[in-house]
């Protein structure tokens, strides 16, 4: 952001203090200062004179040979006796009585200045001895005019400093925009200058003009009708327009287009070069169209411009003469027959404001500013406009904005409102400002390490426009309409800290405790799994958090319930995963195919669900998550289900943290993605037993996941929630000294129907040897194999295997046997299994 100092200067009711005092003020609590220019050099030898007299060159038919006054002001040229100076000009609109800016011997043109300097010097043109010159717009570096000499204002007097009179001893600060990415009212000479008057603490006051509700004037002239249609009210939140008859197209007066030129803005022609000097006082862009352009390509008796997207190869001609195909989603301004611009970029070439123009349409619009910034990444189209727009300017100060420069154009131009003004207003119900923002003085000051008052605090707010209610410690802040950034206490307190002073807050070095810090209990969760799985064999992986869609296809689990990135860095990472097991899934077969025949993979990590939000925010909800998955190839011969792999892996792993589970058949599958792979028959919810917290789901996959990812039948998983296990898991020792004793081993068969689901029956054998254990005995029940005749379908056989260890004796077969006699017959009055 490019700031003229003099510019500033007209708002501020106090004196600056010297540049590098100034730059470095701005440095450490505006933003950072790139570059530092002065131009007044530029400037320092081109005089304010007047034409005295002006007759044709004898020599040449079309120079002209000029007597000037310049009030004596340059020294070494040759006068006449009145004290008046010989210059030979070629402008066509060179006259007596012309005030002019000259350009004696010895001064450099300053068009050339900065790059291959030109001094000028008294010589002969044609026989007759020019003075130095009569400097054009170009030459002067105002503008790419260079037909005639600038005609200066009459009342300017003879002899006076061209620099000084139209304020370019000046000195131009460049700002770094990104400092301003959240300030787009300081991309306007207001909001800098309210910005340099609070970080000198003193007050500063908008002008009376700039208020959100200001008056525009009625009808003047004949009516031009117009009509405007928003077909995207979501990207344009505001469209004003208006449109005035009778502009006389000219160059801008010397003021304008040297404040343009400050700033690196050609001048173009006044009404063009209104819409750019408001842009920079404000930071609002403004367009112009013609008006009868407009008509002329609009379908029907009037004006019409229809704000839209783009339709299928459109094309439009831009007023940089590019021809553009616009991006689908672009926001763009057309009539009710074809496009006329691209908004907020740029205008095009058909409805341009030129030297015939005699009625024009006036816009002040807001657009959305991550639309513009995509659009103008798309097509390489960096303008001014796109500067301000994709920072999200205000909508609310547009009719403001609109009111003022109507009044400078009908100044300027000597136009006349013809038409009301359309105002397309979206702006309800959206968060232009927030609402007043409540803060403690004391959360203030423990955040900059300061101790000031809440009268302090109120003062340096109030001094760039905030209203600031005090009561005690307590400040109600509300932000002026066109801060859009301020929002929470932390906002407020960069604000105070920013006005005070960074530079002045306190060096203090933070205390540090030297008390060990807490460890991460999920942290250590997640070492002592990993450990414990590395330890029986498994491997872990770690995969990307985001899948492609058709890996949630394959294994069943639908898309729209995942959250879905716009900026996916790869077509295969489009959607954050529902859970891990895909993940895991899809690199078995890669790894068979390297020749792995058996082989468990598991994962830590986090899954989202779309459905899954926190009340508060509304952002996704983390589950801590742990996969395991266990195959083995046809290769390998393999007794028993994959199942049982799987659950040795889980039940090993909650038995270190102290844990039983109980493992429940699936009647029915809930309708959530982490359970869609699995094969309900052929799977089981995991529960922590004496308490029944479902702790998550393992068992084989369905045979369309098998089929979609090339899996083995030998396949099977578990997914948990880590979350559940932290909370139930044992951390006190369970260490129990080993029986010094030899362990006797026996096993019990148990003839039952198939319907009765294995770990029913597995509950019902512990329960009943829990009753009768002896005491001093370290014991343990497992399943040894299920065993069906494929010609008995309606019953199946279960072995069990009891190991157990007295601490005080040694015990025998016998006393084994009577064990399990009456294990057996608690188990047939349970359930009616018969002893095999």
């Amino acid at each position: 952001m490019k700031v003229s100092v003099n510019s500033v200067k007209k708002y501020l009711g106090f004196d600056l203090p010297n540049t590098a005092e100034l730059v470095a003020k701005i440095g450490s609590q505006l933003g950072e200062v790139e570059h530092v220019s002065s131009i007044e050099e530029k400037y320092a030898g081109v005089i304010v004179a007047k034409v005295i007299s002006c007759i044709d060159h004898p020599n040449a038919d079309r120079l002209h040979v000029c007597v000037i006054d310049d009030g004596g002001k340059a020294q070494g040229v040759n006068r006449d006796e009145q004290g008046h100076v010989q210059v030979v000009c070629g402008a066509p609109n060179v006259l007596e009585g012309l005030t002019v800016a000259w350009l004696p011997p010895g001064a450099t043109v300053p068009e050339s200045f900065d790059k291959d300097p030109f001094v000028l010097e008294a010589r002969e043109l044609r026989g007759v001895v020019s003075n130095g010159m009569l400097a054009s717009p170009k030459e002067l570096g105002l503008g790419e005019s260079h037909d005639g000499i600038l005609e200066l204002d009459d009342d300017k007097p003879a002899g006076a400093s061209f620099a000084e009179v139209y304020q370019l001893d000046d000195t131009i600060i460049d700002i770094e925009n990104k400092m301003f990415t959240h300030r787009p009212d300081c991309f306007g000479y207001l909001g800098v200058a309210r910005e340099i008057a609070g970080i000198h603490g003193r007050q500063f006051k908008s002008p009376d003009w700039y208020s959100p509700n200001a008056a525009v004037p009625g009808v003047e002239a004949e009516g031009l009708p117009l009509r405007i249609e928003n077909e995207l009210p979501n990207l344009v939140a505001r469209f004003c327009a208006i449109t005035l008859r009778g502009v006389e197209i000219k160059p801008s007066p010397v003021w304008l287009q040297a404040e343009l030129s400050k700033v690196g803005i050609r001048s173009i022609n006044n009404v063009v070069d209104l819409t750019n000097y408001f842009m920079i006082l404000t930071g609002q862009p403004l367009h112009a169209y013609d008006y009868d352009k407009v008509r002329s390509l609009s379908d029907g008796d009037q004006a019409v411009i229809v704000v839209r997207n783009p339709r299928e190869n459109e094309t439009i001609t831009l007023l940089n003469g590019k021809t553009i195909n616009p991006r689908q989603e672009a926001i763009m301004i057309a009539t009710n027959q074809q496009l006329i611009g691209v908004g907020g970029v740029m205008g095009g070439s058909e409805t341009e404001v030129d030297n015939d123009t005699k009625n024009i349409i006036l816009e002040a619009a807001t657009f959305d500013m991550y639309s513009i910034r995509r659009t103008s990444m798309e097509h390489g189209l960096f303008t001014d406009a796109v500067t301000r727009f994709s920072k999200g300017q205000s909508p609310l100060q547009n009719q403001a904005i609109i009111a003022k420069i109507i009044e400078e154009i009908r100044t300027t131009t000597g136009a006349k409102i013809a038409g009301d003004l359309i105002d397309i207003n979206q702006v309800e119900g959206r968060k232009w400002v927030h609402p007043p923002v409540p803060v403690k003085s004391g959360f203030i000051n423990d955040r900059l390490g300061l101790d000031i008052s809440a009268e302090d605090m109120k003062t340096l707010l109030e001094n760039v426009e905030f209203s600031v209610a005090v009561d005690g410690d307590s400040l109600t802040v509300t932000a002026p309409f066109w801060r859009t950034d301020v929002e929470t206490r932390e906002d407020v307190v960069e604000e105070v800290g920013r006005l005070y002073g960074f530079d002045k807050l306190p060096l203090v070095l933070p205390e540090k405790s030297i008390i060990p810090t807490s460890k991460d209990v999920m942290l250590e969760l997640k070492n002592t799994v990993r450990e414990n799985l590395v330890k029986s064999g498994a491997n872990e992986v770690l995969t990307y958090s985001f899948v492609h869609g058709n890996l949630l296809e394959k294994v069943g689990q639908d898309m729209s319930q995942a959250f879905q990135l716009s900026n996916a860095l790869s077509p295969d990472l489009q959607y954050y995963r529902l859970s891990l097991t895909p993940s895991l899934l899809d690199k078995i077969h890669p790894n068979v195919k390297a020749g792995y025949d058996e082989f468990a993979l598991f994962e830590l990590g986090k899954t989202h669900v779309l459905t899954h939000k926190s009340a508060d925010e509304g952002l996704p909800t983390e589950f801590e998550t742990l996969a395991l998955v266990y195959t083995a190839s046809g290769r390998i011969k393999k007794l028993g289900a994959a199942y049982y792999m799987a659950r040795n892996y889980i039940t090993n792993l909650a038995e270190h943290f102290g844990l039983e589970l109980a493992f429940t058949p699936i009647t029915e599958m809930p309708d959530v993605p982490v359970v869609k792979p699995y094969e309900k028959s052929r799977s089981a919810f995991v529960h922590i037993r004496g308490n029944d917290a479902l702790l998550g789901i393992v068992g084989e996959y369905s045979a369309s996941t098998r089929k979609n990812l090339k899996l083995s039948e030998q396949t099977a998983g578990f997914e948990i929630d880590l979350e559940v296990l932290q909370k139930h898991a044992r951390t006190a020792s369970r260490y129990t000294p080993l029986p010094r004793f030899p362990q006797v081993t026996q096993d019990i068969t148990f003839k039952i129907t198939a319907d009765v689901a294995h770990e029913a029956l597995f509950d019902v054998v512990r329960d009943s040897f829990k009753t009768i254990q002896p005491e001093q005995t370290r014991a343990a029940l497992d399943t040894l194999g299920i065993y069906q005749h494929e010609n008995d379908t309606a019953f199946k056989h279960v072995t069990f295997r009891l190991t157990i260890a007295s601490y005080q004796k040694t015990l025998r077969d016998s006393d084994v046997t009577a064990l399990l006699d009456e294990v057996a017959a608690k188990t047939h009055e349970a359930l009616g299994a018969e002893r095999a």
